[in-house]
Order: structure tokens, then C-alpha cells, then sequence
């Protein structure tokens, strides 16, 4: 008896084991190959950072950028979307770095010593319905959330200086645009992006 207790105990202890790890594998897209490196960032920046100890992150003056990925929340109400608009979403992401980077940190095409070199992912897109139920009730099917995934990477070694993931929610009225929730994630993580630059290189605006 004793025995079909311990072997019941042991079953009970794997599958809530299982059940924990399925969980903490949904909570983000794949698109980093380690997330275990992430710690909680700093108040009112990304919601997990990762930064390598002894990098002299000064000496990275411009930026490369990788094309953006994208990843549709799993039960997104809606989750076609048109090349063009991808394609617009791209674009709008990458000018909002290019914005919040111009005049102190170009972009650049090319890999090279004082180059650090950028990928992102936009996970957990879900983007907000013209609905009239939801602009009244706040946070629900037509309201837009998104989520970034991102990492630094030395250009000429590629190893991982720095990672990161966030998330941002639209507001109420937001879901007049279909495209407002993404933008506005898209300008405040270009923002953190130019503030951390600032603070490596003893930049003051």
C-alpha cells in the first residue's frame, strides 16, 4: 500500500512538474533560443532583461537591424492579416527606432566593430477590431495587446550582449486604430532602446 502511495505521489509531482514547464514554455514565442538569463528589468522599462557582464557596451556607436519577426497570439480573435499591412507594421517599427535613434546612433547596414547588431519579434500580436463593445468595456476581444521579444548581438562575433522581453496594452479608445496599440509599443521600446544608449555612452538630452 505503501508503495501505490509513493508511486501516486511521485505521478502527482511529475504531472504538476509538466504542467509547470508547458506553461513557462507558452509565456514566450521561441524566438529567443534562452530565456533563462532573464531578470526582472527596471521600474517603468521591459518587463525581463539580460545584460552580459564585463561588455564595454560604450564602444557600440551604431545599429544593425534585423528585419522584425512577428508572431500571432495563439487565440488571437483575429490573426490574418495582409501582406501590406505586415509589411506597414515593419516599417513602422523600424522607423520608430530610426527616430528615436537619429542624431547620435545610426543605422547601418553593415557589421563592424563599433556595430551592435539587433533582432526583434512582435509576439503575442493581437490586433484591435473597430468595435463599438469594445471601446465601451475597456480590455477585451477587440483590444489590441502586443509583445516584443528582442536581443544585441556583437555584429562581427555575434554573441549575445544583451535581451530582453516586454509586453504593452491598448486603452479604451485605442481600437479606433487598428494599427495605435502597435505603434505606440513600437515608439516607447524605441524610446528604452535610445535612453540605454544614452546611458552607456554619458549622453544627457
Amino acid at each position: 500500500m505503501r508503495n501505490i502511495l509513493k508511486i501516486l505521489n511521485i505521478m502527482v509531482i511529475s504531472l504538476c512538474l509538466s504542467a509547470g514547464a508547458a506553461y513557462a514554455k507558452q509565456e514566450y514565442s521561441g524566438f529567443l533560443v534562452d530565456y533563462s538569463q532573464l531578470k526582472p528589468g527596471p521600474k517603468g522599462g521591459v518587463a525581463k532583461v539580460y545584460r552580459k557582464e564585463g561588455v564595454d557596451y560604450k564602444k557600440y556607436s551604431k545599429i544593425m537591424m534585423d528585419h522584425v519577426v512577428f508572431y500571432f497570439k495563439d487565440d488571437a480573435a483575429e490573426k490574418g492579416i495582409d501582406p501590406l499591412e505586415m509589411a506597414e507594421l515593419s516599417h513602422k517599427f523600424h522607423q520608430a527606432a530610426k527616430d528615436a535613434l537619429s542624431g547620435a546612433y545610426p543605422l547601418v547596414e553593415e557589421p563592424g566593430p563599433d556595430v551592435m547588431r539587433l533582432r526583434v519579434a512582435i509576439t503575442n500580436l493581437e490586433l484591435p477590431k473597430r468595435s463599438l463593445k469594445s471601446i465601451m468595456t475597456g480590455k477585451g476581444p477587440g483590444l489590441g495587446e502586443i509583445s516584443m521579444e528582442f536581443e544585441s548581438l556583437d555584429s562581427v562575433t555575434g554573441q549575445r550582449i544583451a535581451a530582453g522581453v516586454d509586453q504593452r496594452t491598448g486603452t479604451r479608445l485605442e481600437s479606433l486604430r487598428r494599427f495605435s496599440t502597435a505603434e505606440d509599443a513600437f515608439k516607447f521600446w524605441a524610446q528604452r532602446l535610445r535612453l540605454r544608449m544614452d546611458e552607456v555612452h554619458g549622453n544627457k538630452k
